[in-house]
């Protein structure tokens, strides 16, 4: 091999390879060579230097490969249709499955109703107009009085009333079981029943059914329109002053035009037990809130 470097060197000498390019050619050759000479002479079973050299930086160019796969290849999670990464990090310890809880608590939260103290200064409001005969307890025999009262006002006729009973003792069953005079409810337990109610879909579709009851009870010229002095007989039969309707009633009314429709009506009943706004005009539908 020296020979043929040497051979080369002599060709590139003569006077016709005066070029740069060639003069390149041979430094590099003899550099070759110099380092040809500068190896020990390998042994039959040793490992070549070179080869050493070489395996440590296909070792080493192994090691720095990028860890990833290209990011034109996205892998999808069974769980959901966001793409996954394709590598591994430290700052991924945290996995999509780890992480859904955390973000399905805080959805929860962010939908469940009857979390405010205001809801429950409603729901207290409610119990104690609920609680017809003043003992501290809602009982069956609490709503078999307030129908008594609403049918009392003679703009109901039978068919409704049966209606009307039928509907509260449908709503007490569902709610609060069998009808026995030692089936009371407390305030506390009130408030627990209706957070419930409130946030299960069906029960929350029918806690208002008793609504158009008591809406047809007070319109007493059936003209599918409440007045102010209608919506004072509504007021009447909770208990509670021609002073709170009329205040109840400027508030509620918010188009102003003095009457309040049946669609109205029920919204505004509705709204009282689910929104949790304190700006709602639903929030005076059952008189003023208690304090605490």
């Amino acid at each position: 091999m020296a020979f043929a470097v040497l051979r080369n060197c002599v060709r590139f000498s003569t006077p016709s390879s005066s070029s740069m390019g060639k003069r390149l050619l041979v430094e590099r050759n003899l550099t070759s060579l110099a380092t040809i000479n500068s190896v020990p002479h390998q042994r039959q079973g040793e490992t070549s230097p070179l080869h050493v050299v070489k395996c440590q930086k296909a070792s080493i160019a192994a090691n720095t490969r990028p860890s990833f796969l290209s990011t034109n290849v996205r892998q999808y999670s069974k769980k959901s249709n966001r793409p996954e990464r394709a590598y591994e990090s430290d700052s991924d310890s945290d996995s999509d499955d780890e992480r859904s809880p955390r973000v399905e608590r805080k959805i929860k939260q962010r939908r469940e109703r009857g979390t405010s103290e205001f809801w429950r200064r409603k729901m207290r409001t409610l119990h104690g107009l609920l609680d017809v005969n003043n003992d501290g307890v809602i009982s069956y025999d609490d709503f078999r009085l307030l129908t008594e009262k609403f049918g009392s006002l003679g703009h109901l006729d039978d068919r409704a009333k049966d209606e009307f009973r039928e509907i509260m003792k449908s709503t007490w069953t569902e709610q609060w079981g069998e009808i026995t005079p030692y089936n009371l409810i407390t305030v506390e337990q009130y408030l627990a029943d209706m957070h419930h109610v409130v946030n299960d879909k069906d029960l929350r579709w029918k806690v208002h059914r008793f609504l158009p009851y008591l809406y047809r009870a007070v319109d007493k010229d059936h003209s599918g329109a409440i007045s102010l002095n209608e919506f004072k007989l509504f007021f009447r039969c909770l208990g509670l002053t021609e002073e709170n309707a009329a205040v109840s009633f400027a508030v509620i009314d918010k188009n102003g035009d003095g009457q309040i429709t049946l669609d109205e009506f029920i919204k505004l009943g509705r709204d009282f037990l689910l929104t949790e706004n304190e700006a709602n005009a639903s929030r005076l539908f059952w008189g003023p809130l208690v304090d605490h």
